[in-house]
């Protein structure tokens, strides 16, 4: 891949695709395609084919799905389940009709089971349970794995997965019902800081332990193996340390300023007790991420403060 080659990034206005973009220009890459939901709906095979008749990329990034938190999840079991197996069946068969040379397909740490030892391992796929409360949106990605290695099988095609950890950072989603639990905290010490709130409520025990990457490490880790790596083993990519849900509220709390009260709903799931990427594999091919986690928090916030 060099930097006049012809690339696509699927779904370039989200956290994932806009940080790819980043990357990718902060590189020197210049032949960058891409196009909004509205311009082009990627569930739609027809409209799909057209884009790759008419762009005929060499490079896909395939960072497009339907996303979000606990709620979201298993509130849109079936969209999430049908609507991102439409997005990349679609992107992936195009890349493979029009001799995409490289694929990349991001998948998602909820891939494993519920109770698979810590920290997660690549080769823990498939060994146990999904946690149910995402099973669909998981499922979907694992599909996306095997469809990326059983067209390097059948096909010969270089299409690679990696499954990032809980990530964050700019162009984050802050909707009330459908973010992530980082982002959600966001919001919600800030509406709590503006209006004087007395107390914040945080779903669950806090007693959950996550791990979170910034967006842009991820986008670096990322173009990192589009260039190195072509082997069909699926990648990890994360930080490698956790904390719990409550240290991480707190360290929101700490960083907007808000001084009331942390008030845990225990009848709200925590989902997964545990959810820790081993990233021993990247690591050993020269990558470690970059942004601590309190210094990603403030960048988040501006972008947050910035945008809404």
């Amino acid at each position: 891949m060099n930097t006049n080659s012809k690339i696509y990034i699927a779904g370039h206005r989200g956290m994932v695709g806009s940080a790819v973009k980043r990357a990718l220009e902060k590189q020197g890459f210049t032949n960058l395609v891409y196009q909004t939901s509205a311009e082009l709906d990627l569930r739609n095979a027809n409209a799909v084919a057209d884009f790759f008749d008419a762009e005929q990329p060499e490079y896909v990034f395939l960072a497009a799905a339907k996303v979000g938190g606990i709620v979201a999840n298993n509130t849109y079991r079936a969209q999430f389940l049908y609507e991102n197996l439409q997005i990349q069946n679609n992107i992936i068969h195009n890349a493979y009709l029009h001799g995409a040379k490289k694929l990349m397909f991001f998948g998602s740490s909820c891939i494993y089971p519920k109770l698979a030892p810590q920290p997660l391992k690549e080769e823990y796929l498939l060994t146990g349970l999904l946690e149910p409360t995402n099973e669909p949106y998981a499922i979907a990605k694992i599909a996306g794995i095997k469809m990326c290695e059983a067209y390097r099988s059948q096909y010969g095609c270089n299409f690679i997965s990696v499954m990032p950890t809980n990530l964050y950072g700019i162009n984050d989603n802050y909707d009330a019902q459908n973010s992530h639990v980082l982002p959600a905290l966001i919001r919600k010490f800030h509406e709590a800081k503006i209006h004087n709130t007395p107390e914040v409520v945080i779903w669950g025990t806090g007693s959950p332990l996550r791990e979170f990457l910034f967006a842009d490490d991820l986008a670096e880790a990322a173009l990192k193996l589009m260039l190195e790596y072509d082997s069909e083993k699926f990648v990890n990519i994360g930080t490698g340390h956790d904390l719990s849900i409550k240290d991480l509220a707190i360290l929101i709390q700490g960083i907007i300023g808000y001084n009331g009260k942390l008030v845990f709903d225990t009848t709200k799931p925590d989902g997964t007790p545990r959810k820790l990427m081993d990233v021993s594999f990247l690591n050993s091919l020269g990558w470690k991420y970059k942004t601590e986690l309190e210094e990603g928090i403030k960048i988040a916030y501006s972008d947050f403060l910035k945008r809404y």
